[in-house]
């Protein structure tokens, strides 16, 4: 399968190009984008890639499907631009800037029977995973509590108001996790503080439908991270501290292709822990995948399987956004 790229700022030079590179059964075309010096680096990274002027010369040269990363506030114009070009569509996150906008990129790619999935590769995160396996083993017992944190210390300001804010940026990973573990939100509250941007320190508090309680925090302005997962259960927690290290990984060049059987895995210095009111046991950290997202899309535009993440999924991930923000505009909780 032919895919494209639209973009290549940080997101599409180091979250999707590398991936598209090293997926099988994918040969990545290229990359619309009319920038000399993003040109030159797709010339140094990708040699054998096309630079294109538009989505148009992209569809005209054969390519089947399109990865979206440019600016948020741009996503939804470029989906619906290349689903009316007949373009199977995968979208960054986020998604788009609020739910009514999500609904017409689906409904839009649902009248035109074409593949639309959106981006949330951090399903694949190492320390989910691992999250997700202590609860479907009962390590835990039964979760009461999930607290996430996605907290960094940077001198530049965080994501600009136009692409929706750290809110949008963080709290679109932040908020996926958290539905994807437990279910629906039933009460949103939030609370937001404008350092440098509209919103570059926040906190989320979900209500989910089966009672568990999720604490979301989103900074780039603490200096002092908190840990990146904290699950209570009825008969343990889990902690884990830093980032899941795919990230770093492609930054620093190397990709699934490069590292093969080794891609993903976490140093044993870099598991987290399960503590039952002693000085705790670690636990062996899944292997992160970020490698499987676009040959399991590359999988539904054939028609052999779902996409790998609905977007009536990150539609409701939306919602939650959207009452966040009211939450916090209003100071009150939100009823979903």
């Amino acid at each position: 399968m032919r895919f494209g790229l639209v973009g290549y700022g940080f997101g599409g030079r180091y979250f999707h190009a590398p991936l598209l590179a090293s997926a099988p059964d994918i040969s990545f075309a290229g990359v619309v984008t009319r920038s000399p010096d993003r040109r030159a680096e797709l010339r140094k990274d990708h040699p054998d890639a096309t630079a294109y002027d538009s989505l148009r010369a992209l569809a005209a040269d054969g390519v089947q499907a399109v990865a979206i990363s440019t600016p948020a506030d741009t996503h939804a114009p470029l989906a619906l631009e290349a689903i009316g070009l007949g373009m199977a569509v995968v979208v960054d996150k986020p998604f788009a800037l609020d739910a009514a906008e999500a609904r017409t990129v689906i409904e839009a790619a649902e009248q035109a029977g074409v593949a639309l999935s959106v981006y949330q590769n951090r399903r694949w995160d190492s320390d989910l995973l691992t999250v997700r396996r202590l609860i479907d083993t009962g390590a835990l017992g039964d979760v009461s509590r999930f607290e996430s944190r996605f907290e960094r210390f940077a001198p530049d300001p965080g994501p600009p108001a136009a692409g929706g804010g750290t809110l949008r940026d963080f709290g679109a990973h932040l908020v996926d996790q958290a539905l994807l573990l437990f279910g629906p939100a039933e009460h949103v509250y939030a609370r937001m503080a404008a350092r440098h941007t509209l919103d570059d320190d926040f906190f989320v508090t979900i209500r989910h439908t089966g009672g568990v309680e999720s604490q979301l925090w989103g900074s780039w302005v603490q200096g002092a991270p908190g840990p990146r997962f904290r699950v209570t259960g009825t008969t343990g927690t889990y902690i884990v501290d830093g980032v899941d290290g795919q990230e770093d990984a492609l930054v620093a060049g190397r990709t699934p292709a490069t590292e093969r059987d080794l891609w993903g895995t976490e140093p044993e210095n870099r598991w987290g822990r399960v503590y039952r009111g002693g000085p705790g046991e670690p636990v062996p950290t899944e292997r992160g995948r970020w490698d499987t997202y676009y040959p399991a899309f590359a999988a539904a535009v054939r028609g052999e399987a779902p996409v790998p993440v609905d977007p009536c999924d990150v539609l409701r991930n939306t919602e939650v956004l959207d009452a966040a923000r009211a939450s916090a505009t209003t100071g009150t909780t939100i009823r979903l």
